[in-house]
Order: structure tokens, then sequence, then C-alpha cells
């Protein structure tokens, strides 16, 4: 097993056990606050809890947070242009998830 294979393993085994709240994925994600609350508006970013002050974010929605800031300040994109583009990436890596279980590579 390479280092990058048991990275990405540790890195998932984090993502499942940190929660955030939405200062803290702010900070963490280097996004404005108001950015976080549009994307769980327009669904980029899916919190546990009722109120903004209750969100609970998993920690794979750091990774997520922190795509969707770098399209709207590389790109200038909107919250709903940024769930659009996140939309297609994540079927697009599902597409490639199911070819390479079609066609392993050799």
């Amino acid at each position: 097993m390479t280092s990058h294979h048991l990275s990405a393993e540790r890195a998932e085994l984090v993502e499942e056990e940190v929660r955030f709240t939405l200062h803290e994925l702010s900070r963490a994600s280097h996004a404005d606050s108001a950015w976080l609350i549009e994307w769980v508006h327009e669904g980029v970013l899916s919190p546990i809890g009722q109120s903004a002050e209750d969100w609970r974010f998993e920690g794979a929605a750091l990774r997520r947070a922190r795509a969707a800031a770098r399209l709207t300040r590389d790109l200038e994109l909107s919250a709903a242009g940024v769930a659009l583009v996140l939309d297609l990436l994540d079927r697009i890596e599902t597409l490639q998830a199911r070819l390479e279980r079609v066609n392993p590579p050799r």
C-alpha cells in the first residue's frame, strides 16, 4: 500500500469523526460564514441542526467548503453556480468509479 493511499484512508477516518460549527468551518475552509450559509441554502453543504447557531458539519464538509470557496473566488460563481459545478463534479466522480469497477486498471 502506498503512503498516499494510507493518507487518504486516515483522512477519511478523520472526516467521519470530526464535526464543525459554522464558525469553525468558516475558519478551516477560509470561507466567509455568509458564503457557507448561502451554500447550505443551495444544497452545497448539509449541516445537522435547525438553525445556523446549532449547525454541525461533518468532516467531509471541509473539503466541499474549500472547493466551493475556490470556485467562488477564482471563477466568481454565485452560490447557485457553485452548487451546479459541485453536483456535476460529483456525477463525474460517480461515473468514473463505475467505469473503474467495469474496467479495472491493469
